[in-house]
């Protein structure tokens, strides 16, 4: 399940991508984004640490993304706030990957194949989702509703 603090992280980062290199400040972020201002900051922060978001201090000051947005994924996204897209340890490819504490084997396993198999579907398409497929799709400047992910 996508957490809030995702769906926020996104929400932002699609404005970023509307703004099309103009700089916005937390405030109208948080405003646009239907965020927290306070939460939002802090997940600004991570998205600044991990290259997703930059920020520019002073008068005029916002933030921006740090990449172009066709070059920032969905799944690049939700794997920096959330972690692994995977629903269980044991069909995590690239982060967290470990065997599940209650499984005695895990190639024996029973659910495995089918979560493996649910977590390559979803990856297809958040990996092939970007920022601006999200702005593209937006229209005007509503804040963009993440509900159905």
């Amino acid at each position: 399940m996508l957490s809030l603090k995702a769906k926020y992280a996104l929400r932002a980062l699609v404005e970023l991508a509307r703004a099309e290199g103009a700089q916005l400040t937390a405030g109208e972020l948080a405003a646009r984004a239907d965020a927290p201002r306070k939460f939002l900051e802090a997940i600004l922060l991570e998205l600044c640490r991990n290259d997703l978001a930059a920020s520019r201090r002073g008068k005029f000051g916002g933030y921006l993304l740090a990449r172009p947005a066709h070059e920032i994924t969905f799944a690049q996204v939700i794997r920096v706030v959330d972690g692994p897209l995977a629903m269980a340890p044991c069909v995590s490819p690239r982060l967290g990957f470990r065997k599940c504490d209650d499984c005695p084997d895990r190639d024996a396993c029973t659910l495995r194949e089918a979560l493996a198999r649910a977590r390559d579907a979803s990856a297809d398409v958040l990996e092939a989702y970007t920022l601006a497929d999200a702005a593209g799709s937006g229209g005007d400047s509503a804040p963009l509703q993440l509900a159905a992910i």
